[in-house]
């Protein structure tokens, strides 16, 4: 047989041994498995944040048994340090520096031995706690020895108390004191204002005669089918205020009539800024009191109660009764009859039969023509209670001790407002209201069944005779808190009942804005006399 040619032939195979394929198999099987084992290993582990990951806890410290085991140091340092730290205030105020000095420095360095442990995740041993512990229960024991001891910071705590409630009462005492002398105070604008409406009275003949020439107005005095207002103030600005909110926001200006009641100081001064001042066509009367005949101490009790001399003393003189009745119950201002004319409005308006009394820090801003229309039920007085809020019940401006508040009246009633009030003079007359009003405060002579004040003796007088009016016609309380912004957009009367008025400096800045938007700061005779 003939071979072939060498280029013909077949290239000769290499054989590797059968070992190599062995390994690497098995190379193969043992990355598979490894692979496979990672992953199940990854998706059983909870997630846990980057941040976190290389945070690693020793399993040789647990917070928490560290802290509750009986022997630890960890506790026993923080205990001496609570200790150290009460003293160090003790000496301080014993005024011995120099250990309260001490003590601070040891306090540091037990604290020192804390933060180490914390910072290297280590429970602290007896061995290296052993010197600071030793120290500072020496230096605990001096303080001891200095009598600074539990029972004795006690009593000097109690003491320290005692000395803080004295000089909070006395600071409070004298806060509420120039408080009232603020509330009390005439700004030197308004005394500017009256002053210069008088002169401009008896300067200007054209006033007066104007006022004569009025009479044609005289019949809507008297009118009852018209929508009759009465104010009683000795403050001009405030008035016109009231005045002039009403007029803007009634639909029918021409058929209210506003009674304005004065003193004889401030009379000249109120005729001529109503009498100078247009209020889209209201009609607005003004007297003073002194014109009065009928108001003498033989029928007005309180007239009567001014003669008296120990009402003169306890009133005036601020000696009386050590100081225990508050300052504000001895504010001679209530004893002013414009602040009980209140009670003589049927005798003050004998022409009328329907009124509505308003005080003179109100602000109105809702048409008031419904109030007239309202059905007071046979009642005298329509009013908004206010024990919506606890505290203006019966029993917080009466004294039930008293035999006769206890036998008359219930303590739980609802107390309500003075401001805005709707009265019924047809049954009121018929009633005897002032009448029942004259019981009461001659019984109250010696002021043991209320303090001073006319809501007190109103809520006497009207017991029985009230009907509850919506809250939404008499919204108080914006002279001395917060008030709802929701209640005052809806209210018809804003009352500034409290000590901030809005014509003072000490007025809450957030109501001003009601107030102060229907005066006109434009007027020449406001601009005289600064205000702004």
């Amino acid at each position: 047989m003939r071979r072939r040619a060498p280029e013909f032939r077949r290239p000769l195979r290499r054989r590797f041994p059968n070992a190599f394929w062995w390994a690497l198999c098995g190379v193969a099987v043992l990355l598979f498995v490894f692979t496979l084992s990672r992953v199940n290993q990854m998706e059983s582990r909870p997630v846990i944040p980057t941040r976190f990951r290389n945070d690693r806890v020793m399993e040789g410290l647990n917070i928490t048994d560290e802290m509750l085991s009986p022997n630890s140091v960890s506790r026993q340092l923080n205990d001496q340090i609570a200790l150290a730290k009460a003293f160090v205030v003790i000496a301080k105020e014993s005024n011995n520096l120099q250990f309260a000095w001490e003590l601070s420095a040891q306090i540091r360095s037990s604290q020192i031995l804390l933060s180490n442990a914390a910072t290297r995740r280590v429970p602290l041993t007896i061995r290296e706690t052993e010197t600071a512990i030793r120290d500072m229960a020496l230096i605990l024991y001096q303080a001891q020895q200095l009598h600074y001891d539990s029972a004795t910071m006690i009593m000097r705590l109690k003491a320290k108390i005692q000395t803080m409630e004295e000089q909070m009462s006395s600071v409070s005492e004298k806060s509420s004191k120039y408080g009232q002398i603020a509330a009390e105070e005439v700004p030197k604008s308004l005394y500017c204002l009256g002053i210069q409406l008088t002169s401009e009275w008896f300067r200007s003949p054209n006033i007066q005669r104007k006022i004569k020439d009025r009479k044609q107005i005289e019949m809507k005095l008297k009118d009852n089918n018209l929508y009759h207002f009465c104010v009683f103030s000795d403050n001009i600005l405030a008035t016109s205020v009231v005045v002039n909110s009403t007029s803007i926001n009634s639909k029918n200006p021409d058929k209210i009539v506003f009674h304005l009641v004065t003193d004889e100081i401030n009379y000249a001064a109120m005729k001529a800024w109503f009498s100078i001042n247009s209020f889209r066509g209201v009609t607005v009367e003004v007297q003073k009191f002194e014109d009065f005949t009928w108001l003498n101490a033989s029928y007005v009790p309180v007239l009567k109660q001014l003669q008296d001399t120990d009402t003169q003393s306890y009133y005036f003189s601020g000696n009386s009764d050590d100081g225990r009745t508050p300052i504000k119950f001895r504010n001679p201002k209530y004893l002013s009859m414009l602040n009980h004319l209140r009670f003589y409005i049927p005798e003050v308006f004998p022409a009328l039969k329907k009124v509505v009394f308003l005080d003179d820090d109100v602000v109105v801003q809702k048409d008031l023509s419904d109030l007239f229309s309202i059905d007071l039920k046979g009642n005298v007085n329509g009013a908004v209670e206010t024990c919506m809020e606890t505290f203006h019940r019966y029993h917080k401006y009466l004294n039930y001790s008293h035999p006769l508040i206890r036998a008359h009246f219930d303590p739980d009633a609802c107390g309500w407002a003075f401001g805005m009030n709707v009265f019924d003079l047809v049954q009121w007359r018929q009633r005897n209201v002032t009448g029942i009003y004259h019981y009461w405060q001659e019984r109250n002579i010696d002021r043991t069944l209320w303090k001073l004040g006319t809501l007190p003796p109103g809520l006497l007088t009207f017991y029985g005779l009230t009907e509850p009016l919506d809250a939404s016609w008499h919204i108080l309380g914006l002279g001395y808190t917060t008030v709802d912004p929701h209640l005052i957009e809806k209210g018809a009367v804003l009352h500034y009942n409290g000590n901030s008025k809005p014509w003072l400096k000490i007025g809450m800045e957030k109501y001003k804005p009601l107030w102060e938007k229907y005066v006109d700061y434009g007027h020449s005779l406001l601009q005289r006399c600064n205000f702004h």
